[in-house]
């Protein structure tokens, strides 16, 4: 059987400004040793059912990415106001503090820092799993039907399920280095 595979890797700007919140609200009730990039001496006024919202919003996101991925197309979301209205108060001094967090992470995911560096923290080891994974599907006989698109998070998603779907899943950098055994099989199973 011959190698059919073919992997796809992006970094979701909407994912990863989830993960940005999320950290920031993580933050907010951590310890000095268990922070999380970024931090902000601020305190940030986030809705009372934050955790909720989170991951209901990071379910839209996620379903989205994934049917747009079956077409060709890698949706970009940029539109701030819907993390906004859904996870902060709305009031004055949250709509300032969300333009900062907005802002700082646009500057960091445009800069040669953000995403371009998540993608790039991959790539030798990414080549590994590539090799591991297709010899694995032509030793089990499994030919995949498309593209296995992979979107890269800088971090983990700690307030939502992370999920897998046909031919799609959402992987923080860490797995490949942390947990790249489990990581092989739960690409596996993407392939149907």
């Amino acid at each position: 059987m011959k190698n059919s595979l073919e992997i796809g890797t992006d970094t979701s700007f909407a994912l990863n400004f989830l993960i940005y919140i999320q950290n920031i609200y993580l933050n907010q009730d951590q310890n000095e040793e268990k922070l999380r990039f970024p931090y902000l001496p601020i305190t940030v006024v986030f809705k009372d059912d934050f955790e909720i919202k989170f991951k209901e919003l990071w379910n839209e996101i996620f379903q989205q990415i994934a049917e747009d991925n079956k077409n060709g197309v890698i949706p970009f979301y940029e539109d701030k106001d819907l993390y906004y209205e859904k996870l902060f108060v709305i009031n004055e001094n949250s709509s300032k503090a969300f333009n900062q967090i907005y802002k700082s992470f646009n500057v960091w995911w445009h800069s040669f820092a953000g995403h371009i560096s998540v993608e790039k923290s991959v790539d030798e080891i990414g080549q590994q799993l590539y090799t591991e994974l297709a010899n694995l599907l032509i030793q089990k006989g499994v030919k995949p039907q498309r593209l296995l698109n992979i979107s890269l998070i800088y971090d983990e998603c700690l307030l939502a399920d992370s999920q897998i779907t046909s031919y799609f899943s959402v992987i923080p950098i860490r797995d490949f280095f942390a947990k790249y055994k489990e990581l092989v099989s739960k690409l596996e199973a993407c392939i149907d």
